[in-house]
């Protein structure tokens, strides 16, 4: 049985990657940021300390060794360029910790986890379009994250293959998620979907397939892939 981490599991894309993960026999460790889901293990990624706290809780649960880690929690607010600097830049810390920060260290535990076990494992990073196109003059904190979040996957791949230690992306377009809810009504609503050829946005259960394939199915070769999930939005 694989034992899977899986961050930000509580909700959206997340909650639709456990339940596909589970159905495919996986041992799926689930992580949110408070107490509240039985099963999971909370741990708010504002904290510096808080990834080390659940990467220990979650080796623990799964008895000493995690296959697969999802890096799939985000923070996804809008902070205007006109607030005040503290703010600002509180803002930027508090998203780049959760989407890039966190990630980048949950990422070396597995790492580190595989290379003492010689045993190898998977990465399945949850990135977005605004990796590639960015975003809206709001978010362009969570487009920046998303780009590193992009550019240390690559590094990862690239760094680690001839181990077993592969790691794959996923960018998603807008999803129906209740992080985008607050996004797609102010931005207009169905206005939006002319945005998007396919004209509507994705379901959480079409990524959580895309996530479940890269850690379940997708050959070694195709570590170090991008797989695009947007409607055709952005085609690159």
């Amino acid at each position: 049985m694989s034992f899977i981490l899986l961050t930000g599991s509580s909700r959206g894309i997340g909650a639709a990657t456990h339940e596909t993960l589970t159905r495919r026999g996986c041992s799926v460790i689930g992580h949110q940021t408070r107490i509240g889901e039985p099963g999971s293990i909370a741990a708010d990624f504002r904290d510096p300390m808080a990834a080390h706290t659940l990467w220990e809780s979650a080796l623990e649960q799964a008895g000493g060794a995690i296959n697969i880690l999802v890096n799939n929690a985000g923070l996804f607010e809008p902070n205007r360029v006109d607030r005040s600097d503290i703010e600002w830049l509180d803002a930027w810390e508090d998203t780049m910790r959760i989407n890039l920060t966190a990630a980048a260290q949950l990422s070396r535990f597995a790492v580190r986890h595989w290379q003492e076990r010689g045993s190898g494992g998977r990465i399945v990073h949850v990135a977005s379009r605004a990796a590639y196109r960015g975003d809206s003059p709001a978010h362009w904190h969570y487009a920046a994250a998303k780009g590193g979040m992009i550019a240390m996957h690559k590094t990862i791949a690239r760094g680690f293959a001839a181990e077993g230690i592969l790691s794959f992306a996923v960018a998603p377009g807008f999803t129906d998620t209740a992080m985008a809810g607050d996004y797609l009504e102010t931005r207009g609503g169905p206005g939006l979907l002319a945005d998007i050829p396919l004209g509507e946005v994705a379901q959480p259960e079409e990524i959580a397939e895309i996530i479940a394939f890269c850690a379940l199915d997708a050959p070694p070769s195709m570590t170090g892939a991008v797989i695009d999930a947007n409607g055709a939005s952005f085609v690159r």
